[in-house]
């Protein structure tokens, strides 16, 4: 049935809102958050800056660091009443039944208490999978400083909390996404926090969404050697397989996260922590960006963001099943500032869809 209504399949090309959050130039390669470029932001910024940019909100990152540090105590507390769901074998699985159980209070307070929640979880799961008793949180830590402790048992070095903080900055927001996007549709119901970031956690379970991480140290391990990489990826393709990490819907060049994690995991090294991929990464990512031109001339395919985040959170000692989940913990930060900035819309997101089925008589 025409009802002269074109579709946008995907709602690609389609402005559903107006934000003052975030800005993505696919063809620029730039990134602005709060109308800052998030090389600057990565660089700069913990966690806890990241959480009162975003947010918009009067407290500085010391008095956010103190709420955050509480409402991980708080989480701790839930976590023998979460067996069931921290059991769950996959960690977005987990994660989302998890955060379920938060107790909704307002969207300010839901906000803090889900990225505390998230972090207590993710660490609590990783240590689970592995057979060991989860960590209880240290309230007078940083967020990075402590989910790194709560998964590995120790205080981490001052790098490695450095370079957790350059990620979660990074992936705190990336425009309107299918994830973004789901948090905001909710949030347009009228319906609290925890609801919309439950259903967003949903939305970046999908493998078309958040999936690719993990894949990417399967491709390196694979390939093994430098030398090794152009062949691979040549056989790789031949098979019809994707090559993870490269490629984005929205970017034309490379995407700017993967310069921006790349430089991370090069300060890693710097400060003495061992990178053993590093190396291994550059030499594939130049040569798929070479095969991948030559197949495929009209076509950017570049590297993302999970290019680099594979080998960063490798470096950081976190276990390949758990990354989606903690890229979550990131994301939180812009999908609670979406949900925030949607409840001053006042409109429910009610898009609408042309029938094709048969109409009686």
């Amino acid at each position: 049935m025409n009802t002269g209504k074109e579709v946008h399949e995907g709602l690609e090309g389609i402005v559903v809102t107006a934000t003052a959050i975030g800005h993505v130039d696919g063809e620029k390669g730039q990134l602005v958050v709060r109308g800052r470029d998030i090389e600057v932001l990565a660089e700069t910024c913990t966690y806890e800056d990241a959480c009162v940019l975003l947010w918009a909100t009067p407290e500085n990152a010391r008095s956010l660091q103190t709420d955050l540090g509480i409402a991980r105590r708080d989480a701790w507390e839930r976590v023998t009443r979460l067996g069931d769901a921290l059991a769950l074998p996959d960690a977005m699985e987990a994660l989302r039944a998890a955060l379920a159980h938060v107790p909704s209070v307002n969207d300010a307070r839901d906000s803090v208490a889900l990225a505390a929640s998230a972090a207590v979880y993710v660490a609590a799961w990783s240590r689970m999978q592995r057979g060991l008793e989860p960590v209880a949180p240290d309230a007078s830590l940083t967020h990075a400083a402590d989910f790194l402790r709560m998964v590995n048992g120790q205080v981490p070095g001052a790098a490695l909390v450095r370079g957790l903080d350059s990620y979660w900055v990074t992936v705190a927001d990336h425009g309107m996404n299918a994830s973004t996007f789901t948090a905001r549709v909710v949030a347009s119901t009228g319906s609290d926090m925890v609801s919309s970031i439950v259903a967003a956690v949903g939305a970046l379970k999908g493998p078309l969404h958040g999936g690719a991480p993990g894949p990417v140290l399967d491709m390196l391990d694979a390939i093994a050697s430098p030398a090794r990489a152009e062949a691979w990826i040549e056989e790789a393709l031949a098979r019809g397989e994707r090559i993870m990490g490269m490629g984005h819907r929205i970017y034309r060049v490379r995407d700017p996260r993967a310069e921006v994690l790349e430089r991370a995991v090069e300060a890693l090294a710097t400060a003495g922590v061992r990178t053993d991929r590093l190396d291994l990464a550059r030499a594939v990512e130049r040569a798929a960006t070479g095969v991948l031109s030559q197949r495929h001339p009209t076509r950017a395919l570049k590297a993302n963001v999970e290019f680099y985040t594979a080998v960063l959170l490798d470096t950081l000692g976190l276990a390949r099943s758990s990354f989606s989940a903690v890229f979550a913990i990131g994301r939180i930060v812009g999908w609670a500032a979406h949900v925030i900035e949607q409840r001053t819309k006042k409109r429910i997101i009610r898009p609408d869809s042309r029938y094709t089925g048969h109409l009686p008589g």
